[in-house]
């Protein structure tokens, strides 16, 4: 008997990664992944010829019955469907209103109902709850903290796009304090130097009273914007991934000070996964114990 196999397929503005799941162990299969720049300005038959290149190749080893693929996409999008909605952001206006689905299943080959959609940030979670850092957890929040922030709920293994990026924060929307500019700008304010990005706050935390105090303002406030959420949803486990990920260390004590301050016991966690959680996540969209 075959392993139960799955395309992952994580699909952005500026390019599409795929890469080859095992469903049984929940891992990536050595040296399957497979990466190419895509333009999402161009047109329709541009774009989904190089997203079928990318599907074709990845599938090179396995038999045209076994193809199960799944894929995270950015919305507005009907995922069941697989119709794009996509018309007034920079990108995919080409495919709005297309069934992205049907195309890729006329071109490939490939039975509809073996091709499943994901919103990219619920890949990311769906990833981590699949086989990573939130493993085995029932009422899970994801946060992808970076140029943006991604937010994504899963309620009994079926994680979905929270979409709480302009939700009212402080003096403005949460993507405005919990995303890299706010680093910039707030360390500023500080110091009057301005750095690229949260890496560089990283390097002289430790020698900078302004970069430790910027990093325990963040950790306060994204203290403050958990608390509401993980109450309302009954959150036991947060998981945070994204670059500003990488300077947990740096923001953590005030962040779960913060929490426990206001008596909330859900674990904090960093992405397991890292940039493979949403291949993964997209993959087991396959999985029909899941389904």
């Amino acid at each position: 008997m075959e392993k139960p196999v799955a395309l992952g397929v994580d699909i952005g503005g500026s390019h599409i990664t795929a890469a080859l799941v095992d469903l049984e162990t929940r891992t990536l299969i050595d040296n399957s992944i497979k990466r190419s720049p895509v333009n999402s300005q161009e047109s329709k038959e541009d774009i989904l010829s190089a997203w079928c290149k990318i599907i074709d190749q990845s599938f090179n080893n396995i038999k045209d019955g076994n193809r199960n693929i799944g894929i995270a996409m950015p919305g507005p999008f009907d995922y069941e469907q697989g119709i794009s909605l996509i018309k007034d952001q920079d990108k995919f206006k080409s495919l709005y209103q297309v069934n992205v689905k049907e195309e890729l299943s006329n071109r490939l080959e490939i039975p509809l109902e073996n091709i499943h959609f994901i919103n990219d940030a619920a890949g990311f979670l769906q990833g981590e709850v699949f086989a990573g850092a939130a493993k085995g957890n029932a009422n899970v929040l994801g946060l992808t903290l970076g140029t943006g922030l991604g937010s994504s709920l899963s309620l009994k293994l079926k994680a979905i796009d929270a979409d709480l990026w302009n939700s009212p924060f402080l003096e403005g929307i949460a993507e405005d304090y919990l995303s890299t500019r706010w680093f910039v700008k707030r360390y500023k304010q500080l110091s009057g130097t301005e750095l690229p990005g949260v890496k560089e706050l990283v390097e002289i935390v430790d020698t900078d009273h302004f970069a430790t105090r910027v990093f325990m303002e963040f950790g306060y406030n994204l203290a403050q914007f958990l608390i509401p959420v993980i109450n309302e949803h009954r959150i036991d486990t947060v998981v945070i991934g994204g670059n500003i990920s990488q300077a947990f260390n740096a923001f953590a004590p005030e962040l779960i000070a913060t929490l426990k301050g206001n008596d909330i016991d859900a674990s904090i966690k960093i992405s397991q996964l890292k940039e493979h959680a949403t291949l993964i996540g997209a993959a087991s969209c396959c999985d029909v114990s899941l389904i």
